[in-house]
């Protein structure tokens, strides 16, 4: 009986190992379709496919070797560079889970997210390694990780090894750990804007469907060039498009930045073919003086997300890149981040939309009783997809409250067209509520947009003693504009309903954002809180 049960045992591994579908093997198929094909380039090195899978399995022996299992929650803090993605793919073949962590947290954050992921090891450049430490409290961390370098360290930095002299001389053997398809791969923490952060857990399923998703309805192919500018830490630029376009084969570049400067250099140096970037990132590559200098003629494929892209950019965007085609991506990190996606011939036609749910979503727009409503009314924009998350990490509170009805909340407001279109009205603590009535920021910043001078604006809601909230307008003017607060307020005047006329207009010489472009409302908020007081 034992017998028979041990051959049944074995039969099972054998067929999940033949079926299998993870992050690490994503990578040693293409190696397998393209070896010689370019892989990434990073100032300067250039790695092929072959290489590329040669470095990840070395670092995956070399992890295993120093007692790195799987399951271990390993924490990688870098900005991009190539030992990101090979620490990446390395830990996915293992079975170890990744929790990058955006480098601009302060120290009490970082803590809070190693603390609540138990972590155990550490990946960072020799930028932000003290930071690790600091943050690690009573963390007992195994293995300590230095990137991007060579040599031993001495003092706060003794107990780092470098990466590159770990997995020197190990075998570029496939390592071919114990792992099933929706194990954990990712703990991905989300930005935290109104409370803690929330560990949103990824596996290899979820990711892999999504980039599924990514590849068929962004169009992507072998033959793309794709600069990955946007920080790797960011689902967006890590699983919408590194991963995608190592799962095609495509060559990709990695920036250490999203600088304009150096994003239009690389384009017309390596003839890139693709560029990812919000909102805030195209409009600084338009305002930067070499962009009309520059030949940008290959640029063929081109994708924004992280937030609502402006009408006015996207028609200047249109006219000044002739040879280029849009996308709207749009999601959350909780599907991994893709749902919906609007291709290029309805920009114009269906301006201002986030398109539809993609190859592998579902999407509906339900009312605070999680019913669907009637085509045109507005609603919460709820997912089905396999691309989700398995839930919020050690919080089955927020898990339950997330997916209550079988569906996905995403905490965004939408409206659908009768074709399936979803045009995203406002995240809900972005709308404002102003003597009783709800205005959405996104409405006034687009009729903002519209006027002559306007580089970028974002609307927020103060405290106010008679009005509750107060719509108020941060605006960068552009270059050798002459914009007065009476002159945006006539101008809102005359195009939008009196309530939702700023009650406030400042001027800046630039908006907060974090690394991924993301304007950080919350802190214009804060800073602008005492003019409610006033």
């Amino acid at each position: 009986m034992n017998t028979e049960t041990n051959v049944h045992d074995d039969l099972d591994k054998m067929l999940q190992r033949a079926r299998r579908n993870t992050l690490g093997d994503l990578l040693a198929r293409t190696r397998d379709r393209m070896p010689e094909k370019l892989a990434l380039t990073y100032e300067g090195q250039r790695l092929n496919y072959a290489e590329l899978d040669n470095l990840v399995n070395q670092t995956a022996h070399a992890f295993l070797a120093d007692g790195m299992k799987k399951g271990d929650m390993v924490t990688v803090m870098s900005k991009n560079s190539l030992d990101f993605v090979i620490a990446n793919f390395s830990l996915a073949r293992i079975g170890a889970v990744m929790i990058p962590i955006n480098y601009m947290l302060s120290i009490e954050d970082v803590a809070y997210i190693l603390e609540h992921a138990d972590v155990s090891a550490f990946i960072a450049s020799e930028e932000y390694a003290p930071v690790l430490d600091k943050s690690a409290g009573r963390l007992e961390i195994r293995q300590r990780y230095l990137m991007d370098t060579l040599g031993t360290y001495e003092g706060e930095l003794s107990s780092w090894v470098s990466l590159s002299d770990a997995r020197d001389g190990r075998s570029n053997d496939f390592v071919d750990a114990d792992i099933a398809d929706d194990d954990l791969a990712h703990v991905l923490y989300t930005s935290g804007t109104e409370s803690r952060p929330k560990g949103v857990m990824l596996s290899h399923k979820s990711l892999i469907s999504e980039y599924v998703s990514s590849i068929v309805d962004g169009k992507m192919a072998a033959e793309d060039v794709a600069i990955h500018a946007l920080p790797l830490y960011h689902s967006a630029q890590l699983h919408v498009f590194l991963g995608p376009s190592i799962y095609v084969g495509s060559s990709g570049i990695i920036l250490g930045a999203a600088s304009p400067e150096v994003i239009l250099q690389t384009i017309e140096e390596e003839g890139a073919t693709q560029l990812f970037a919000p909102p805030t990132v195209w409009i600084a590559l338009l305002r930067h003086p070499d962009f009309d200098k520059r030949n940008l003629s290959t640029l063929e494929k081109c994708y924004y997300g992280a937030a609502i892209m402006p009408r006015e950019i996207l028609k200047e965007l249109a006219e000044r890149l002739p040879n280029a085609k849009f996308w709207n991506f749009y999601g959350q990190t909780e599907v991994a981040p893709l749902a919906t996606a609007l291709q290029p011939e309805d920009q114009l036609r269906k301006l201002g939309s986030a398109g539809v749910a993609t190859l592998n979503v579902q999407t509906k727009i339900v009312d605070d009783n999680d019913k669907e409503v009637a085509r045109g009314e507005t609603g919460e924009i709820v997912h089905r997809t396999p691309h989700t998350m398995k839930g919020y990490l050690h919080d089955p509170d927020k898990t339950a409250e997330a997916f209550r009805g079988g569906w996905f909340h995403s905490g965004d407001l939408g409206v659908m067209d009768e074709e399936g279109y979803i045009t995203i009205v406002d995240r809900k603590k972005d709308m404002i509520n102003t003597g009783g009535v709800n205005v959405s920021s996104r409405e006034v910043e687009e009729t903002i947009y519209q006027m002559d001078g306007v580089s970028e604006v974002a609307v927020v809601s103060i405290p106010d003693p008679y009005w509750i909230e107060a719509v108020t307008a941060v605006i960068v003017p552009k270059e050798g504009a002459s914009l007065t607060e009476d002159g945006v307020a006539e101008f809102c005047r005359e195009r939008l309903s009196k309530f939702k006329v700023p009650k406030h207009v400042d001027f800046a010489d630039e908006l907060p954002k974090n690394p991924s472009g993301k304007v950080l409302k919350r802190s214009l908020r804060d800073k602008y809180e005492e003019l409610g007081e006033k």
